[in-house]
């Protein structure tokens, strides 16, 4: 298995280092750019393993590819069921979507930075990135373009400007390229390993020690395909998530969490791992009461609130992006911006240490 839990003794900087070394695959899939993959283990399907390596792309559409000829093993095309063996180079070549304009939209934003070459953005909870199935409209990308006209085409004509990503119900902060050469620079910085990130969340049960590391390959979910889970070595992406707790709440504890590698729901995933899951994820915190912490919920009460006290709701999923630290693409030099935690989860706190 890959997955293990280091306490905080480890040395984080050397860690780091070494998770350069061994990860060699892209947080991201980039449109028209060759993907190698390398199972460690053999067995399964092509397109199923396909899916599992690369979560954000359904099955369907995986195999779609496989019949255009963009999926090679070895060099050579193979029909969906081929087994994959462990060491087969599997190459994506994966296409651009079918074409479409995204719209400018006159949508506030919360601008915590701005030059020539990038935007820092406090995204708001309940805001998706970029335009996709379902949600062509409101998302940031349209706000963005707005503000910022001669960003359309940086990076790419669907997500312009976009080098990473926060879940739709994760507020914090986030970067937005504004030209290609700055693109270039923050995707490169974010590959590298380079970008430093905290989040903060709010997670049920005590958590011991004060804080570790932990290692543990995620991949899509296979019995639920909107979720992502922990899997095997070799089945999955490697991520790597560094952790300290700041303070405990009776039967909750808020944590800082740093991410070190940048797989999907990483942060919501690991933490669900270590038996911890966020407060009022829906995704991933089990049979839990996903709005109700047992710290926050009096006994017998239907609603969320604390005894003798107006009653208190968790609204969302207590993951905020909280800082961001990487380099300016125009000088190099390091820089770092924090987004404060936002009045819903504030409240929720403020309520806990009452």
């Amino acid at each position: 298995m890959s997955e293990t839990v280091r306490n905080d003794n480890d040395q984080a900087s050397s860690r780091t280092s070494e998770i350069r070394d061994e990860v060699s695959l892209t947080d991201s899939d980039e449109e028209g750019e060759p993907i190698t993959l390398v199972p460690s283990s053999g067995g399964e399907r092509l397109d199923k393993w396909l899916a599992g390596q690369m979560p954000e792309r359904s099955r369907a559409e995986i195999q779609r590819w496989i019949a255009a000829g963009l999926v090679c093993v070895g060099g050579a095309t193979q029909k969906p069921s081929y087994r994959v063996m462990p060491g087969d180079p599997v190459t994506v070549v994966v296409p651009a979507p079918e074409e479409y304009r995204v719209e400018p939209e006159p949508i506030p934003l919360t601008i915590l930075y701005e030059d020539g070459d990038l935007l820092v953005v406090d995204k708001p909870a309940g805001m998706v990135v970029h335009p996709a199935a379902g949600h062509w409209h409101g998302t940031l990308v349209n706000a963005v373009l707005h503000h910022c006209p001669s960003l359309e085409g940086v990076g790419g004509v669907h997500r312009p400007g976009i080098v990473h990503r926060l879940d739709k119900d994760t507020s914090g902060v986030i970067l937005v390229a504004k030209n290609d050469r700055a693109h270039r620079s923050l995707q490169a910085q974010f590959k590298a390993r380079q970008v430093e990130k905290t989040y903060l969340a709010l997670v049920h049960g005590v958590v011991s020690p004060g804080g570790g590391m932990v290692e543990a390959a995620i991949s899509r979910d296979r019995r639920h395909r909107e979720r992502m889970a922990v899997v095997p070595d070799g089945m999955g992406r490697p991520a790597v998530t560094r952790f300290e707790v700041l303070r405990a709440y009776g039967k909750v504890t808020l944590v800082a969490c740093h991410p070190l590698t940048g797989r999907t729901h990483q942060v919501r995933v690991h933490l669900a791992y270590l038996g911890h899951p966020i407060v009022a994820d829906t995704l991933y915190a089990g049979r839990r009461n996903p709005r109700a912490p047992d710290a926050l919920a009096p006994s017998g009460a239907q609603g969320c609130g604390l005894k003798g006290k107006s009653q208190v709701a968790c609204p969302r999923q207590f993951l905020h992006a909280e800082r961001i630290r990487f380099r300016l693409p125009s000088t190099g030099e390091a820089v770092e911006f924090t987004a404060p935690l936002p009045a819903d989860l504030q409240a929720v706190l403020e309520a806990l240490e009452a």
